[in-house]
């Protein structure tokens, strides 16, 4: 039976798939507007018009001047610059390895059968859902060299606790240690990932004699080297925009003498405090480069240490 009736042809059929075709179209965009109008304004202009004024002096309160890779330039041959490199470089890579093993150690605790596991397991959530200010300031506290908790634990230890945010040698490590406080994500990510591993391949690892640290190297970590990758990755981009806690244990300033003067915070005080907006927007951009690169570098060499089941 044909489908075509009389008077009707194949190029009307396509005109009407066409037309059928443009207003599903239409009526998508339209109930996606709301959602593209804001995308456009304040995510698509905002990342373009920075890298435009990347290549100006810009102060807002004037219009912007073309200067070319001036402000590259400079930065260069910015002290400051270099040092918040170091600084936020010192932080990543020892904040992340850390927080990564630490996850993995709770999350092999919490798994075991436990009284009040779950308790324990919601109270490693809860510092999650305090906000990172507040954070800040009740770990500030902590680190008080005379009236802090911190102190106070390793005094009755008879261990005289340094100044933390007051010295510049222990500023950092202290944002370290504050850094694990919100270890709990990527805990439950884990644990989740730890109920996925086979039962059978412990029991093959036991009939084999295997230890106990052999079953966590040869049967747990591959099988959950997919979730540690993603912890580690998204560890490292969030590392390198640390700016909360040091903002905020530091008045905003990076002290003591700049040890806690991150790449991000100098590029707050940049864009914010002088007013330098091409300045700071160069300084976005290689921010952006960095993590670019960085995360497919990181991605390219997972490819032998993370195992993906294909079963």
């Amino acid at each position: 039976m044909s489908l075509l009736t009389p008077g009707s042809s194949v190029p009307t059929l396509r005109v009407r798939r066409r037309r059928k075709f443009w207003n599903n179209l239409g009526l998508g965009l339209l109930f996606i507007a709301p959602w593209l109008i804001g995308f456009l304004m304040l995510t698509a202009y905002p990342f373009f018009s920075s890298l435009y004024f990347s290549f100006t002096r810009y102060n807002i309160l004037s219009a912007p001047q073309w200067v070319g890779l001036q402000n590259y330039q400079n930065l260069v041959h910015d002290p400051k610059f270099l040092k918040s490199i170091g600084n936020t470089f010192y932080y990543t890579v020892i904040a992340v390895p850390l927080g990564v093993v630490l996850a993995i150690a709770l999350a092999l605790i919490y798994n075991q059968k436990m009284p009040g596991r779950p308790i324990f397991r919601t109270l490693m959530y809860v510092p999650l859902i305090v906000p990172p200010v507040a954070t800040a300031l009740l770990w500030q506290w902590i680190f008080n060299p005379q009236v802090g908790l911190l102190n106070a634990v390793l005094g009755f230890f008879g261990i005289q606790g340094p100044t933390w945010l007051g010295d510049p040698g222990w500023s950092k490590i202290a944002l370290i240690i504050m850094a694990q406080w919100g270890v709990g994500g990527s805990v439950l990510l884990l644990l989740a990932a730890l109920q996925d591993v086979p039962r059978q391949l412990y029991e093959a690892a036991e009939i084999d004699g295997a230890s106990l640290w052999q079953k966590f190297w040869n049967v747990t970590l591959p099988m959950i080297s997919p979730v540690v990758f993603f912890i580690s990755i998204t560890g490292i981009i969030s590392a390198f925009q640390v700016f909360t806690e040091a903002f905020i244990v530091s008045g905003g300033e990076g002290g003591p003498v700049n040890s806690t003067l991150f790449y991000s915070l100098y590029l707050f005080q940049q864009a914010f405090r002088f007013f330098n907006m091409g300045y700071a927007s160069a300084m976005a951009w290689l921010l952006f480069i960095a993590v670019l690169i960085v995360t497919l570098i990181v991605f390219r060499s997972s490819a032998k240490v993370v195992f993906y089941d294909r079963s």
